[in-house]
């Protein structure tokens, strides 16, 4: 299919007398800090799209349609593809225009763009070159600042320290816009309400033949115009807060309308709250959310963690903050603060239902979710989960203890907007913007072999900005308890795998972490697409977290005796470790259509006091579609170790030091379709030596011999709210022992390729 689209006429549909342009170049002379690259993106008009730089295929599949645009199959192919561009000579001279204004935005005054159309007449293309010299560049040798209004220089110079613009700086015109916005932010956190970037200008004396800068920023006095009047020239005013008003029940239109349907009003700490018909919300609960006081100075950052602090409230749909100027009270200005609430439904259902049938026994489960979003007018959020499942078995079921396959899983949490926390001040939480979370779970399962409880409850703080680009978690107490109360004869015993035989028995964790997670990404949808105009995205996420040591105190502190070489804990042994993961991501756009991926994510966990062995749940595993996608999910290491068997030794390969590292080339096709290469490495390995794990335990002067490489291509569906994911790996080196190390030179295709399927990206 791929040489039938790229096999037809590139042309096709290029009227006469008109020229696909065909491909754009930017050559640059002078300063090598500028490239063709960063200029691109100033061109008005850039040739079809390239895959891989030389694939227009989305040209190729609008070209396979015919020239009858009213047929269907003539419209999808269209639809699906990207219409030729044509070559336009007044968008190649607005091009040159674009880059000479970018250039010179950065300080090269003497910049020179020219262009050059070649036509290849018999093609019908044409080929553009943009010849830039960038000549030098301007730098700022001083700088002086000029006050019109001296009190309001005093402030702005009282934060001089956080000036970017200095002496020896380059003559950047997009820094000095940065410069004047910053300084109008810090003003207007300083009750300065009407004071706009306008108002600050600058001068800049430059001498012939020179490349230095002398300039000067003037911030100018307040100017009032009224038609027909002559100005009015003062110095800028400060504004303070008058009275607040919240008003609960608002819907869209003026707010004096909403303000006279209010059937109640409520004065908290100096605030005044509007009610409707329904007091959804208690007056402490708004009154601590808002952070605009009255008497006190107007302070942009207070409409904004005003904002924050109100999104936290799951009962609310809308949020609006409106500020209205009030007449001058002797002489002073002042301002109203009017909080806009929409209410959100107070609860919700939903119930889900599905069938199975393995090899002819049946089986169903449903489930059944609940949430009141307003549970004692707080905002406090109630999640309710239950799920069942059933499946019933067929054949000889002597010596076994149940005849189905059976589970009940509940839990029960909730979720408080504030930061709930015993022996601290109310401004003290006010200011702590976090959410409190609590959580009971259990989970009850009847198989032939056994019965077991699996039961948790935690206590956690959750943090975030208001653009969910900053969070933290906070992990004060999260308890994981397993009971194994029945089971067949010798089960247990029949187990020799030590790590398959831990998850079984009754164990207990109790543990304490913290996460970190930070990204200059901006979502636009559920699959994470980028935004136009950014061009770098960064993700990061670190954690930690720890268990067993306020047991083992305790243990130690009772004067504990060990039995079987360890503590209990009310009879039931507990673990005992550290753990720690980073994980850290790179997009780099290339252009509209393609981009560039990276990925690094470093983890250890050591287990120590209580425990030999670090808990299986908790230990790291490699492969998979997130992972060195040349190999399954949990059948790559620890290290070296061969697996004999997928099935049976899947235990056995995880381990206490993980290492993943991954670069991935991401390229639009048509339509939905998007193509990718990538190429992953990594593995794991144990801290030391188990009987079970040959080869798995990690040493410095062996471990980079075992890190696996894999590569492979994708094919991904980006429906914008979700991503479907195809990708197809290939080993390249293996370092299990006794198999083929270099698989890259010896591929078997049965041995050597993994299909994964996956939603969402990879990272």
């Amino acid at each position: 299919m791929l040489l039938t689209i790229m096999g037809c006429s590139s042309t096709k549909h290029v009227p006469q007398g008109d020229y696909l342009l065909d491909n754009v170049h930017i050559k640059v002379q002078g300063d090598k800090k500028i490239t063709s690259t960063e200029l691109i993106n100033y061109l008005r008009q850039q040739p079809n799209n390239k895959v891989l730089g030389c694939m227009k295929i989305q040209l190729a599949t609008y070209n396979l349609s015919g020239n009858d645009s009213t047929k269907w199959f003539n419209k999808w192919m269209r639809k699906l593809g990207q219409a030729p561009v044509l070559y336009d000579s007044t968008l190649t001279e607005m091009s040159a225009r674009q880059l000479e204004q970018a250039l010179i935005n950065k300080g090269y005054n003497d910049v020179i763009v020219t262009s050059k159309t070649e036509f290849k007449e018999k093609k019908k293309k044409a080929d553009v070159t943009y010849n830039v010299t960038t000549g030098k560049q301007h730098y700022i040798s001083s700088i002086k600042y000029e006050f019109e209004d001296s009190i309001l220089g005093t402030v702005v110079m009282k934060d001089s320290a956080e000036f970017t613009i200095e002496s020896g700086t380059p003559f950047d015109r997009n820094a000095l816009e940065a410069e004047r916005t910053a300084i109008t932010e810090r003003l207007r956190r300083n009750g300065y309400y009407t004071f706009t970037k306008d108002y600050i200008t600058y001068i800049a004396d430059t001498a012939a033949n020179r490349k230095d800068v002398e300039l000067t920023m003037v911030i100018r006095r307040h100017e009032t115009k009224r038609p027909g009047e002559t100005p009015i020239i003062e110095n800028h005013k400060t504004y303070s807060i008058r009275n607040v008003y919240i008003v609960t029940n608002y819907n869209t239109g003026d707010v004096t309308t909403n303000l006279s349907e209010s059937t109640d009003t409520v004065l908290e700490n100096g605030v005044y709250i509007l009610y409707g018909k329904d007091h959804y919300l208690r007056p402490t609960v708004l009154r601590e959310k808002c952070h605009i006081a009255p008497g006190s100075l107007y302070n942009a950052s207070d409409i904004d963690r005003t904002y924050e602090s109100l999104g936290q409230l799951a009962i609310l749909k809308y949020v609006n903050i409106s500020i209205k100027e009030v007449a001058k009270i002797d002489e002073n200005q002042f301002l109203d603060a009017y909080i806009l609430l929409s209410r959100n439904k107070k609860q919700g259902v939903t119930f889900e239902l599905e069938g199975t049938n393995s090899e002819g026994d049946l089986g169903f489960g449903v489930g059944l979710t609940y949430q009141h979003r307003n549970l004692w007018k707080g905002s406090e959020v109630l999640t309710t989960k239950f799920r069942t499942s059933y499946e019933s078995l067929s054949g000889n079921l002597d010596g076994l203890i149940n005849n189905r396959y059976t589970e009940f899983a509940g839990e029960v949490g909730i979720t408080f907007p504030k930061f709930l926390a015993p022996f601290l001040s109310k401004s003290f939480k006010q200011k702590v913007k976090a959410t409190s979370e609590v959580a009971l779970t259990c989970n009850y399962q009847e198989r032939p072999e056994y019965t077991r409880v699996i039961a948790g409850a935690g206590w956690k703080y959750n943090w975030s900005n208001r653009s969910n680009t900053t969070r933290k978690t906070f992990d004060v107490i999260d308890i994981n308890f397993v009971s194994l109360p029945n089971s067949t004869i010798d089960f247990i015993e029949e187990i020799t795998n030590p790590l398959l035989r831990y998850s079984y028995e009754d164990h207990l964790i109790m543990r304490m972490g913290y996460t970190y997670y930070k990204t200059n990404r901006r979502m636009s949808s559920a699959t994470m697409l980028l935004k136009p105009r950014q061009s770098t995205v960064y993700t990061l996420r670190l954690s930690a977290e720890t268990a067993g040591n306020l047991l083992y105190g305790i243990s130690k502190a009772t004067g504990q005796n060990k039995n079987d070489g360890a503590y209990k804990f009310l009879g039931i042994q507990y673990s005992q470790y550290v753990k720690s993961e980073a994980d850290y991501s790179l997009t780099k756009v290339v252009n509209s259509r393609s981009s560039f991926a990276f990925h690094v994510g470093l983890g250890l966990a050591f287990p120590y006091g209580n425990s030999k062995m670090l808990p299986f749940e908790k230990r790291f595993y490699a492969g998979g579609a997130n992972g060195v996608r040349g190999w399954n999910v949990r059948t790559l290491g620890p290290g070296k170790y061969e697996a004999q068997n997928a099935v049976s030794n899947f235990i056995n390969q995880c381990g206490d030091i993980n290492l993943e590292m991954s670069m991935e080339y991401r390229a639009k096709l048509f339509w939905v379709f998007e193509g990718a290469f990538f190429i992953d490495a990594g593995n794991i390995w144990t801290i030391k030596d188990y009987e079970n794990q040959f080869g798995g335990q990690f040493k410095f002067d062996e471990f980079y011999k075992q890190i696996a490489l894999a590569y492979g291509v994708g094919l991904r569906l980006d429906f914008t709210y979700f991503l479907l994911r195809f990708d197809l790996g290939f080993k390249a080196h293996n370092p299990a022992e006794n198999q083929e190390e270099w698989p890259l030179f010896h591929p078997r295709w049965k041995r050597d390729t993994t299909l994964h399927f996956a939603v969402g990206y990879p990272f």
